[in-house]
């Protein structure tokens, strides 16, 4: 049932360009790029900014795909993301979370975590570029395991869970050194562990918590964005400390229809195994 809920959502988002038009009036870069939930923004943090480029009269479709290799583990990403009138973003993303070392030391039955997320988020204020106050939205990301058995073997309390969150997102021109200055700041309501990858809630925290994530970034030039990302986590589980996430990323951004992302991420202590570090890559296609 949910392979066919998945496949249907996904489905429903492959026939958007039908009904999509190719935006043109917003600026290159302004849409972000793809999360590893699907939303739009950072890498890892949601922007206020929806995803792709059409104004308030056209809609748009991105897909994309992302790979993290952290040393002992790797996750790989796909997604779409769908907007309506610079307005509503729906968001669909599928993880896959690779064991590897984690699997040869405990001799797992599991060589993977996988996990959907649904997402909508909703610009409720602002406009990144035409005012002067922040773009402001509102999001919610419905996230579900595939098969929990083992995260909540481990002590998480659910193998679903719901993500709440508030975006605020500033371009400042001729802020640093002359260059364009994107500030994005976002609060979470969560109880995901590792983002949801082991399960929601545990034996440490049961409830909710608030989060803080923020990024920034240095176009410079209308093709090319540096910047660095932060996230902070919950800690739930007692047999494992969750540590905050980091990355520094260099965005390009060759046209409107195609965005290419590299990072050095730093996630910290996942699951036991500690100073997660590696290569980001993810590419985005806009239609």
């Amino acid at each position: 049932m949910k392979r066919v809920r998945m496949l249907g959502f996904a489905s429903l988002l492959a026939c958007a360009p039908l009904v999509a038009q190719a935006g043109e009036g917003r600026l290159l870069a302004t849409g972000g790029v793809s999360t590893i939930e699907g939303s739009g923004g950072g890498g890892i943090v949601p922007w206020a900014t929806l995803s792709g480029y059409g104004t308030r009269d056209e809609n748009g479709i991105v897909a994309f795909a992302t790979h993290v290799d952290s040393g002992d583990y790797r996750l790989d990403v796909q997604g779409a993301a769908f907007t309506v009138r610079d307005r509503v973003e729906f968001s669909v993303a599928r993880q896959r979370f690779d064991l590897g070392t984690l699997q040869d030391r405990l001799g797992l039955p599991w060589n993977a975590l996988g996990q959907d997320i649904f997402g909508i988020k909703v610009r409720v204020a602002g406009d990144l570029v035409y005012t002067r106050m922040p773009q402001i939205s509102v999001g919610v990301q419905r996230k579900r395991l595939r098969d929990g058995t083992l995260p909540t073997a481990l002590g998480a309390h659910a193998d679903t869970g719901t993500d709440v969150y508030l975006s605020a997102t500033t371009l400042l021109l001729d802020a640093a050194g002359g260059y364009q200055l994107l500030l994005n700041g976002t609060l979470r309501s969560t109880k995901a562990n590792q983002g949801g990858l082991l399960g929601f809630g545990g034996d440490r925290k049961a409830g909710r918590s608030v989060v803080f994530e923020g990024s920034a970034a240095v176009l410079l030039d209308p093709a090319l964005a540096i910047g660095v990302e932060y996230r902070q986590k919950p800690d739930n589980l007692g047999f494992a400390h969750e540590d905050d996430w980091r990355d520094v990323f260099v965005a390009w951004f060759p046209s409107k229809h195609v965005s290419l992302t590299v990072a050095w991420a730093d996630l910290g202590s996942i699951a036991t195994l500690k100073d997660q570090r590696g290569p980001y890559a993810s590419l985005q296609v806009a239609f």
